[in-house]
């Protein structure tokens, strides 16, 4: 029989944790080995047109403003009444509202495979919130952390270590494969990017000051003043554009700065780069990094959550500590004149193949879910729930 695996993700937006659950659901339902159900906590977000082309059926929104609300209660038992009507097997949960709202239905449930994730590192949650985090990860059979880092945090924290296991992000190659006959002169063109220039692109949300975009900027302007067809790409939206624009007139850099928005077409965007760069003060294993490397560019990267396990300093880019935009601007201009610089973007693509790969993130998935599912089996429910208590 295929296991009944339902995925709780937070919302449709284009945040990596939901372009990562999203990505790893079609797979799951393409593989045809789980029949696959999702739902989430905003029914918003332009990810939702992806999300329906699936044909998954119903997409049940547990809209929540309180852990501590009867509202909570509500939506507590609308999820454990799916969870039983549909005989779940597996609740897989991709992020902290949904690790606590998801585990403490499932858990309610008895539903037999229970899995959170954890992607972040210091930085995101409060005090609070960790705690609430914590007790989720008591009611989950098995904790994915997407690098060592975060599995090293988690360990701790006090999360049982035969509890947390480590899987990689996996990254669709589609997603930076360029159309057949693109040129970089059209590719730039799409973006309204001047030709003649050399570009160093930013892919991150401006709506956490996490990301630390004003680092970016800061470095940004230290390397046009010593190169002077250097140019830069901020892609991403948010509220924080306003104040991030005002910086690079400051700075002298508005005309070299191009702030394109959301960008749906990565592909095109990493193919009209040069460098790519993350500027983070905090992370878990970001996406971005993956798909610059993906992509062929070197990178540079502050030495934040799990960036060193994909960057190979030297070989594929570099890396700098947080908030030193001086190190940032040598290091991309080390880049810019580096007569190596194709061969570290291809080294990079490899590295990305072999070792975040879809593909490999699936695997894995899928032998994490049988592994659990096997175990249930083998004890009756009672034998295996008093097992599992004793293990916390």
């Amino acid at each position: 029989m295929k296991p009944n695996v339902l995925f709780i993700i937070d919302s449709f937006e284009q945040g990596g944790s939901e372009r990562q659950a999203l990505q790893l659901l079609r797979q799951l339902h393409e593989s045809g080995d789980c029949r696959v159900h999702l739902a989430c906590l905003q029914d918003r977000g332009s990810l939702r047109a992806d999300a329906d082309r699936l044909r998954l059926g119903e997409i049940s929104e547990y809209a929540l403003t309180s852990f501590y609300d009867l509202n909570f209660i509500r939506q507590l038992r609308r999820l454990a009444h799916f969870l039983k009507e549909k005989k779940i097997d597996v609740v897989h949960t991709h992020c902290f509202y949904t690790n606590v709202f998801g585990m403490t239905g499932s858990f309610w449930a008895r539903v037999p495979a229970r899995i959170t994730s954890k992607g972040e590192t210091d930085g995101f949650r409060t005090s609070m919130q960790k705690r609430a985090e914590r007790a989720a990860f008591r009611l989950a059979h098995r904790v994915i952390a997407n690098c060592q880092v975060v599995r090293n945090q988690l360990i701790r924290e006090g999360v049982n270590p035969g509890r947390i296991v480590q899987h990689y992000n996996g990254l669709d190659l589609d997603r930076v494969r360029i159309v057949p006959g693109l040129t970089r002169e059209t590719a730039r063109a799409k973006f309204g990017l001047p030709e003649g220039r050399r570009f160093i692109t930013i892919v991150a949300n401006l709506h956490n000051p996490v990301k630390d975009h004003p680092t970016f900027l800061r470095a940004a302007a230290r390397v046009r003043a010593r190169v002077p067809d250097a140019a830069f790409i901020v892609a991403g939206e948010g509220a924080l554009m306003e104040g991030l624009r005002n910086q690079a007139e400051e700075l002298g850099i508005g005309k070299d700065v191009f702030f394109v928005g959301r960008c749906d077409d990565i592909a095109t965007l990493l193919y009209a780069s040069d460098i790519g760069v993350l500027s983070s003060k905090a992370e878990g294993f970001a996406n971005a990094i993956l798909e610059y490397m993906a992509a062929s560019l070197p990178v540079v990267a502050t030495d934040v959550g799990g960036a060193r396990e994909a960057v190979v300093e030297g070989k594929t880019g570099c890396l700098v500590t947080s908030g030193d935009d001086v190190t940032m601007a040598e290091r991309i201009m080390q880049l810019l004149t580096a007569a190596d610089a194709r061969a570290m973007g291809e080294h990079a693509r490899a590295i990305v193949e072999t070792e975040f790969s879809a593909e490999k993130h699936l695997q894995n998935t899928l032998e994490l879910y049988d592994e659990l599912l096997s175990a249930r089996k083998r004890l009756p429910r009672k034998v295996h729930e008093e097992s599992w208590l004793a293990g916390q």
